[in-house]
Formats: structure tokens, sequence, C-alpha cells
């Protein structure tokens, strides 16, 4: 138990830096950008044709965009520290509720490409393990380099000229229907799938190459048996280390997919946000991006921990 408090504290301590961090950087950044943040504010609620200068002071006002910088932040971490994520700037309505109802999409989104990452990608690196040098071996190493090769809107935008223009298979923008998540889970999973598919092709060349597997063999087991016992908890270790370490390019390519595919999530809303100057709802959206991260990797070390008892001490 030791173990799993002190991983479960390091991730807590993890997310208050991150509210700390994320907070201060979207308000900063986004007062550096050039232009006037009413001006674009007032364009997102009226419409880009019908923006005067009227209207942008007026916002301005309403929004207290006038008070200086330091003032309007710490009004912000105040409502923050009750839970209050501020009302949107351009919509005028609650930035938690928005929010509430976007992380729902992008939680299904990221879980359905981790899904696909460690269920295929493993299971892929297992059969190629066992065989190496063989023709599936060799042409998963490609496979898997070619994967990891594409930027995640590439190899969005071929899935859907694949699967959605040219076989006509599966729709490639909407949410409505189960069907709507298969090309973005792939745009966001496959990259992961194959790179722990390479890992888990190593973990599995090393455990069956190691002492214990060979005394395996000689206590009678058929190598069938001996891999079933040994080699899926020792590959599982790296598999799950190496997806800890890359869950930074998934919650970086929830932005890029949601976007692509026009899904509803955190991702898409944050896009908008910083088109709009809206920084209540991109500190929110941000800000919930991050602590997806942070629970992500807390998630991982649990189960790291459970695979490896030798950590719990």
């Amino acid at each position: 138990m030791g173990g799993v408090v002190r991983a479960l504290l390091r991730r807590a301590v993890q997310a208050v830096l991150v509210t700390v961090l994320v907070s201060g950087l979207c308000f900063t950044l986004v007062r550096l950008l050039p232009g006037d943040q009413a001006l674009r504010v007032a364009e997102g609620r009226y419409g880009y044709d019908r923006v005067t200068t009227a209207s942008a002071d007026a916002v301005r006002a309403e929004l207290g965009l006038d008070r200086p910088a330091a003032e309007q932040f710490m009004a912000w971490v105040a409502r923050l520290a009750q839970g209050d994520l501020g009302v949107s700037l351009v919509t005028g309505d609650r930035v938690v509720e928005e929010v509430a109802y976007q992380l729902g999409h992008t939680l299904l989104l990221s879980l359905a490409a981790l899904s696909l990452a460690l269920l295929a990608g493993p299971a892929l690196g297992l059969f190629a393990g066992l065989r190496p040098g063989g023709v599936l071996d060799q042409a998963g190493m490609v496979g898997a380099a070619a994967l990891r090769a594409l930027p995640v809107f590439a190899l969005g935008i071929g899935l859907m000229l694949l699967f959605g223009v040219t076989l006509g298979w599966l729709p490639v923008a909407g949410f409505h229907a189960t069907e709507n998540l298969v090309l973005p889970a792939l745009a966001l999973g496959l990259g992961l799938a194959a790179a722990s598919a390479r890992v888990a092709r190593d973990a599995t060349v090393a455990a069956t190459s190691a002492p214990f597997f060979g005394f395996a063999l000689l206590r009678g087991l058929t190598r069938a048996q001996a891999v079933r016992q040994h080699v899926p908890r020792n590959a599982a270790v790296p598999v799950l280390a190496y997806l800890g370490v890359n869950l930074a390019l998934l919650v970086e390519g929830v932005v890029v997919v949601e976007s692509l595919f026009g899904w509803p999530g955190i991702g898409h809303a944050l896009s908008h946000a910083i088109a709009a100057r809206d920084v209540p709802m991109l500190q929110g959206t941000a800000l919930s991006l991050g602590l997806i991260f942070v629970a992500l990797n807390a998630f991982t070390d649990l189960a790291i921990l459970a695979a490896d008892p030798r950590r719990r001490g």
C-alpha cells in the first residue's frame, strides 16, 4: 500500500502545480497575442460584419477587460478556489457546464484510443516477439515505423480519405452514432498502438531469452504454458511505462483530432476559445486537458504497481 499512497500523493501535488501553471500561462499568453481582446470577443458574439468600436467598448466594460491584468487574474483565481471557472466571454454560459459536457466526449475518445493501444498493440507485439525475424515481426517493424512517422493530422486525413471518401464505410464527422467514434479513435490510437507493439515485441524477446523462461521449460512446462505464465506480466511493465511517458502525445493529439473530425470535446473547444480570445473558456479547457494528463498518469502508475508487486513496498 505504501507505493500506492506515494503514487497518489505525487499525482495530487502534480495536479495542484498543473492548475497554477496552466491558469497563469493561459492568462498571460492570451494577453501577449496581438489585437484587441474585446474586439475579438465582440466579433464572436455579434459576427465580424456587425462589430463596431462602441460594441467593443461595451464588451470591454461589461467583462472588466479595462481593469488591470493582475486584478483580473486574481479574481479568476478566487473563483477557481470556489470551484467556479467563470462564464464564457462569447456565449455567456458557465464554463464548468460547457466543460462538463465536452469532457465526456473527450474521455470517450481517449479511452477508445487507449484501449486500442493497450489491446491491439501489445497483442501484435507478443506474436511478433515469439518469432523474432519472421514475416510478422518484419512487417510489424515497417508498419510501426510508418505509423509513428506520420503526424496525427496526416494520419487522420488519410483515414478520412480512405474509409470515408473512397470506400464510404464510415462518416468523417459527427458524434451522434457509434461509428462516428471509429475514425477519430484510430487516428489518435494507431500511433500509440504501433509503438506499444514494438515495446511489447522487445519485451517478449527479452522474456523468452531470460534464464527464468529456460528454467520453466526444464521444469516440464510446454512453450505455450511458459509463455502464458511469464511473458505477459514481464512485457506489461515496459509497455505501461512507455505509454505513461507518451501520454502527453495523447493529450496533444486530442486537440488535433477533435478539431479535424468535428468531435465536440475539450480539444475542439480549446481551439475555438483561442481564436475568440475567450480567456475563461481557454483556461477551463486547458486546465481540463492538464488534469486529464495527470489522471492518466496516475492510472498508469497504479497499473504498473498492479503488474509489478516489487514496486509496492
